[in-house]
């Protein structure tokens, strides 16, 4: 379906000759996979797969507010990547999403994975069909980048945390592959209304009336989900919607997977009974984003406040929200997804893209700008993360600005590129290598009659409609069958509007490309669907650098660990009381040993369990959502471990214990683990 861009000047004749014809054929292709039978889908196999991905719990900036006293403490919920495979044996063409816990992928973990799936699947898994996204928690550790503009704030590179993240998302992969069996998938959407709210509501209304008419509540409701199923089982389900990972303030250090993360571990543990250590072919569930930008889970625009002023309760109710409607969505899915599986990607350097008026808001042809943040990036969004008050989201700071002048020299011609940005730091001019990446993956997946589409960045969601209205219009689809997919593959900060982005507000301050960032996303995303639509291959001639060689990391590591005068590693310090009842708070204390010595992926720092006739039992862990594990340093080389469990409601009652699992460094530098176990403690009936 066509639907005319009041915004958009009159292509030249020739062009719109090409066009017409690219879309007259797209619309063939449309029709005919509209037409595809179910017996087409049949022939698909499908595999889901899931991995640990949580990197160093304890010490290690945190990624996501820039805030530098935010360092991991513990962990109150570890994270997770979750892999869905689409293959289509007749054509040998899949496509593979993974969703992480994590702020961000970064382009060195996107070079890491692909290194890895090519040494061991060839040319099956490469750059061109796997989507590499990420949820945005801001509550996971940070130091993943090989550029420095997200690791600054972190202290440099984290070699274990990047390679935790790498591993699991490797992980998650294999066990998909491993899992790839005849299935289907059902595909249905809907409208979330109460999991999101706009942050930047006069940026917003500054587009065309005719656009923002299709989000009358100033908001992106939409919610896709896809049912994967084998044998007429479930077996995971990926969700799309869009909704910031800020339900955890700056002032959290206990690594969260964030709303989407707990979305996740409801479905999987609470609805499906899944033990994710144990469980071989777990259903997995995936929350990833769309196009959240400007979308705050905050309701009351104050960051830890809305629905309640609990971050922890937000947090869940917000998750709970998500996967209540994702598994309604889920459960009346009858669509079954039929036709091709394909996919387009190139390379495009964003610092220099040729923008055709046929893109612009004005007719008038533009240059993206080599990338520069704004004053207003400084002021943080104040609604989730505000920054340290040296600047005002939409307000000009001067100083700030020659401040930025006098210490990073952006050059005249930078300034005029990026038009009404107060340039303060010019990112994409720093030496001897930019402060963020240029080069970078610009990515189409269709699934049969849905197309996703991943861009390397956070868009708002009216970027994000007009990337989807571009392609649906090339491709002959419905614009609710396309999907953006933010924080794909790698991370350049925030898309904006052009409209949006002259009042500079923290979104378009961290627009890094300038004024036509948009309308090249649009231009360069339409000649991947014009090569889908013709069938004809996209050429990509660029590659990313790779700065593996020159990373640097100035977070001191873990010397030695000592316990106390008189005690050991392992000793319960504090412990239980003899009798709970569920709604309270068990409280434990241990020496331990630095977390860092050992990561303990798809294992766990901490066990509840209950006394069974048939021994001691697991009946939670640290992925668990009432389990907390929080380190800390208390003299010199001394630590302790507190763990706490909050008694859900219809525990049973009985005879339970704690037990912490941690791992100790001599000054030798030998790491020897230990186990702890509290005194045994009753669950009794509530009164």
């Amino acid at each position: 379906m066509h639907i005319p861009n009041p915004h958009q000047a009159k292509a030249p004749r020739h062009a719109r000759c090409r066009t017409l014809t690219n879309r007259l054929a797209a619309l063939g292709l449309g029709l005919m996979a509209s037409l595809a039978l179910p017996s087409m889908a049949q022939g698909w196999r499908v595999g889901v797969g899931m991995s640990d991905l949580t990197g160093e719990a304890a010490e290690v900036g945190m990624m996501g507010y820039a805030e530098l006293s935010q360092k991991t403490s513990g962990i109150h919920q570890r994270l997770r990547a979750r892999a869905f495979i689409v293959d289509d044996p007749r054509t040998q063409r899949a496509a593979v999403v993974v969703v992480t816990d994590t702020g961000l992928v970064t382009q060195a973990v996107h070079q890491a994975v692909m290194a890895r799936l090519a040494a061991r699947y060839g040319e099956r898994y490469t750059a061109r069909n796997v989507m590499i996204t990420a949820t945005h928690t801001h509550a996971g550790p940070g130091g993943y980048s090989h550029y420095a503009l997200y690791n600054i704030t972190v202290l440099g590179f984290q070699q274990r945390t990047f390679q935790a993240i790498v591993d699991g998302i490797v992980e998650a992969i294999e066990q998909a592959h491993a899992r790839l069996a005849p299935g289907e998938v059902r595909l249905n959407q809907g409208e979330l209304h109460n999991a999101s709210r706009n942050r930047s509501p006069l940026a917003f209304r500054l587009n065309a009336a005719e656009d923002r008419a299709h989000f009358p509540r100033e908001i992106d409701p939409l919610m896709t989900v896809l049912r994967f199923r084998q044998g007429g089982r479930d077996i995971g389900a990926l969700s799309f919607f869009g909704t910031h990972g800020t339900s955890m303030t700056n002032r959290n250090t206990l690594i969260s997977g964030d709303n989407k993360g707990y979305a996740a571990w409801h479905w999987e543990h609470e609805v499906e009974g899944v033990r994710h250590r144990h469980d071989a072919a777990p259903f997995v569930a995936g929350f990833a984003q769309t196009n959240p930008g400007d979308l705050s889970p905050n309701l009351n625009l104050r960051p830890g406040s809305g629905p309640t002023d609990d971050e922890f309760e937000n947090t869940r109710l917000i998750g709970l929200r998500q996967a209540d409607k994702a598994r309604l969505l889920s459960r009346q899915a009858s669509e079954l997804l039929g036709g091709d599986i394909d996919f387009r990607m190139r390379y495009v350097d964003m610092s220099r893209v040729q923008v055709s008026g046929a893109y612009t808001v004005d007719g008038r042809p533009a240059t993206t700008c080599p990338a520069a943040l704004g004053s207003s990036f400084a002021a943080g969004s104040t609604e989730d993360g505000p920054g340290p008050g040296i600047a005002k989201e939409g307000q000009s700071n001067p100083f700030l600005t020659a401040i930025g002048g006098l210490v990073f020299w952006p050059t005249h011609s930078l300034r005029a590129c990026h038009g009404v940005k107060e340039v303060v730091i010019p990112v994409g001019e720093m030496k001897p290598y930019p402060w963020t990446p240029e080069v970078l993956p610009i990515q189409i997946l269709k699934i049969g009659s849905m197309v996703l589409a991943g861009l390397p960045a956070e868009p708002t969601m009216m970027s994000g409609w007009r990337i989807r209205r571009q392609i649906a219009q090339t491709l002959g689809m419905d614009t609710r069958r396309v999907i953006v997919v933010g924080y794909s593959n790698a991370y350049t900060q925030y898309v904006t509007t052009p409209e949006e982005y002259s009042l500079q507000d923290y979104e378009g301050g961290s627009t890094l490309f300038g004024p036509a960032t948009l309308p090249a996303y649009m231009q360069e995303f339409d000649r991947l669907a014009q090569d889908l639509a013709s069938g004809r291959p996209t050429v990509s001639t660029l590659s990313p650098r790779d700065l593996n060689c020159c990373q640097l990391n100035f977070q001191t590591g873990v010397v030695f660990d000592t316990p106390g005068l008189g005690r050991s590693f392992g000793q319960a310090v504090q412990q239980p009381d003899a009798q709970y009842q569920a709604g309270q708070t068990v409280r434990v204390q241990f020496q331990t040993g630095h977390p860092k010595n050992n990561l303990r992926r798809n294992g766990t720092f901490v066990e509840v369990q209950r006394d069974t006739p048939q021994g001691w039992v697991t009946v939670a862990d640290d992925s668990d959502w009432a389990t907390r594990y929080h380190w800390r340093r208390t003299f010199g080389a001394e630590s302790v471990a507190e763990i706490t469990w909050a008694i859900p409601p219809g525990t049973p009652v009985g005879s339970y214990r704690i037990v912490h699992h941690g791992d100790a460094r001599s000054l030798l530098g030998k790491v020897t683990p230990f186990r702890g176990t509290s005194r045994s403690f009753q669950v009794v009936a509530t009164k």
